[in-house]
C-alpha cells in the first residue's frame, strides 16, 4: 500500500513529462516541415504559371546594313509576322530555358549600353539578359542568376532585358522579338559552360535565381542535421523516461 502510494505520484509525473516530450518533437518537426516548404516556396517567382502571347508585328523594309547579324543574330523579314510576348515561363528552382549568344561590349549585336548599368560589358565577362517576363521589371537587374548546361554550372550577372515586347525597329537593330525563353549569354558564358565555339549559338540549359541555389540546400542540410540531432536527443530522453 505504501509503495502504491509512493509510486503512483511518481508514474503520473514521468508519464506527464513523457507527453510533454512527446508535444515538443511533434511540434518542433512540424516546424522543420513548414521550414522547408518556405525554402523551397521562396525559390518559385511570383510570375504567371502560364503565359500567352500579348500580339503580333510584322518586319518592315529596311536597310540591310542596320542589321547586325553578328553571334548569329537574326534579321526581321518584310511582312513577317512575329509573337511578342510580356511574360516568361514560371520560374523554379531549375527553370528550363535557351541559352542564345550575344555581345555586351560596343558595336556588339546588343546594341546600346546595357540596361541595367547603362554599360557595354567585355565578352571575357559572365553577363546575361533574360527575355522580358524573367527580367521582371528590372528586378532582376544586376542579380546572379546560375546556369545549368553541358554538364556544367555557372553564376552570371543579369545586365540586359531581351525584349520580347518589340522589335524590327532601329532601337532593336531591326532583329525580331525575343522570345519568352531566353537567357542570352556572353561569349564567357558559353567558355565557363565549356561548350566548344563551333557549337555556340542556342542550346538548352536551365536556370535559377543565384541566391535560391547556392542558399536552398545550405538550409535543407542544417535543418536536417538539427532534426536528426534532436530527435537522437528526444529518443534518448524518452528511453530513460520508460526504462
Amino acid at each position: 500500500m505504501l509503495a502504491k502510494l509512493y509510486f503512483t505520484p511518481l508514474l503520473k509525473k514521468q508519464n506527464k513529462n513523457k507527453m510533454k516530450g512527446v508535444k515538443i518533437s511533434s511540434n518542433f518537426i512540424q516546424t522543420m516541415i513548414f521550414l522547408l516548404i518556405l525554402v523551397s516556396t521562396l525559390c518559385l517567382s511570383t510570375e504567371a504559371s502560364t503565359c500567352k502571347p500579348s500580339g503580333k508585328i510584322k518586319g518592315k523594309k529596311f536597310k540591310s546594313r542596320l542589321c547586325n547579324r553578328a553571334d548569329q543574330s537574326e534579321c526581321c523579314k518584310p511582312g513577317k509576322s512575329y509573337t511578342t510576348f510580356k511574360c516568361s515561363p514560371q520560374v523554379s528552382h531549375k527553370t528550363k530555358a535557351t541559352l542564345t549568344l550575344n555581345s555586351f561590349g560596343k558595336g556588339g549585336d546588343g546594341g546600346g549600353p546595357s540596361e541595367c548599368d547603362s554599360k557595354f560589358h567585355s565578352d571575357k565577362t559572365l553577363v546575361v539578359a533574360l527575355s522580358t517576363g524573367w527580367f521582371n521589371n528590372n528586378k532582376r537587374c544586376l542579380k546572379k542568376i546560375t546556369i545549368f548546361g553541358n554538364g556544367r554550372k555557372v553564376n552570371a550577372l543579369v545586365v540586359d532585358e531581351c525584349d520580347s515586347t518589340q522589335g524590327c525597329d532601329a532601337e532593336h537593330d531591326f532583329q525580331p522579338p525575343c522570345p519568352n525563353n531566353i537567357v542570352d549569354g556572353s561569349a564567357a558564358v558559353w567558355k565557363a559552360l565549356g561548350v566548344p565555339e563551333k557549337d555556340w549559338g542556342e542550346m538548352e540549359v536551365f536556370w535559377s535565381d543565384a541566391w535560391c541555389y547556392e542558399n536552398q540546400w545550405y538550409v535543407y542540410l542544417c535543418v536536417s542535421v538539427y532534426l536528426s540531432w534532436y530527435i537522437h536527443n528526444i529518443s534518448q530522453d524518452y528511453d530513460i523516461q520508460v526504462r
